[in-house]
């Protein structure tokens, strides 16, 4: 996976000041209303260190957190926003986690989602944050959620022991492949450990050659193997983990396109990515979306949503104010559907970096 910072929307801001920053939210909160620009202005333009150092500055300031102060100011999905920016990485993925858990009934995609697609490293992170702010073993609330083998496969994901080197056996490859088809094609029934065995314990590397194998030996991919042999959460949870292997960010790029097509929106997937890959791959996820849609993330994005949560997504997406925002030595290529009419006066053009 690409470090912090290599292939996100959201880089490093130049000339950084965070006392600026913080006086500048503190009077975006000033007196009647709130000025939802400023906040997008500042929080959807730096990064995670960067605005934990506003955090600091503000607190310092003010005498109280920020978080706190912009959760009184700010609401419905624009607020979730702004606070998930707030907190650092595994701190946000703990919340969405306890937030998938919480009240009546388990939000099972986002587990799936988060739990799929960390490194080890960064799951051993989130368990201990998540023991820090709920005084709770993450594995205890998921085996209190969750049942069955689909727990079975989260508990895991979550004892962080994937093999993360380069090495592929390839004699354990082809074996690894015939274990999967007898386990699910080659017999009546399904044995489910099998697929647990190899996708939640293999390399990436190893895996590809695998997922090559077992089309060799069944004549079919692993994907449609996984979705004639099993349903629900389960089905779920192994393709996740499957097409993670492949491409993050087209496992992405296909959540995103999920959540908003059709009716409606699932703005808590949609918000999740958004908030959590822009320092990451945001670059990449854009580019798989629209190779496998035919359209822009931004486009999507700006159909599908309104107002100010509307404006702060399309900033981490990666728009710019032309006409109140230098391009920062970047060349715009435009979609087709992105361009702007014609226009007159000094009405402001939207363009997409992509």
């Amino acid at each position: 996976m690409a470090a912090i910072g290599n292939r996100g929307t959201v880089t490093e801001a130049t000339g950084f000041d965070p006392e600026a920053d913080a006086q500048r939210l503190r009077g975006a909160m000033k007196g009647v209303g709130t000025d939802e620009a400023a906040v997008i202005e500042v929080l959807a333009h730096r990064t995670i260190a960067q605005r934990q150092r506003i955090k600091e500055a503000y607190k310092q300031a003010v005498g109280k957190d920020l978080a706190d102060e912009l959760s009184t100011e700010l609401s419905g999905n624009f607020c979730s926003v702004v606070l998930g920016l707030l907190m650092l990485a595994p701190v946000y993925d703990a919340y969405e986690l306890r937030n998938a858990m919480k009240g009546a009934g388990t939000e099972e995609a986002g587990l799936i989602d988060i739990l799929a697609s960390r490194t080890n490293a960064e799951i051993k992170t989130i368990n201990a944050f998540y023991k820090k702010e709920y005084e709770k073993d993450l594995e205890d609330a998921v085996c209190g959620d969750t049942s069955g083998m689909f727990q079975r496969v989260l508990v895991s994901l979550l004892t962080a022991g994937r093999d993360e080197s380069n090495k592929v056996d390839e004699a354990q490859a082809v074996q690894d492949a015939k274990d999967i088809y007898e386990a699910g094609e080659a017999r009546w029934g399904t044995d489910e450990v099998k697929f647990l065995t190899v996708l939640c314990v293999r390399n990436q590397n190893h895996l590809m050659r695998v997922f090559e194998e077992y089309q060799k030996v069944s004549g079919r991919d692993i994907e449609d193997s996984i979705k004639r042999e099993m349903s629900g959460c389960l089905e779920e949870a192994f393709l996740a983990i499957v097409k993670c292997m492949k491409s993050k960010p087209a496992f992405f790029a296909e959540r995103l396109y999920k959540s908003m097509k059709g009716l409606g929106t699932t703005d808590s997937v949609l918000i999740r990515i958004m908030v959590a890959r822009a320092e990451i791959d945001m670059l990449d996820i854009k580019a798989q979306f629209l190779k496998m849609y035919g359209k822009t993330l931004y486009s999507f994005i700006k159909g599908d949503t309104s107002g100010d949560y509307r404006k702060i997504l399309l900033e981490l997406c990666g728009a710019w104010l032309w006409s109140m925002r230098p391009c920062l030595g970047k060349t715009p290529r435009l979609q087709p559907e992105d361009r702007p009419s014609p226009c007159t006066g000094a009405q402001p053009l939207l363009f997409v970096i992509v």
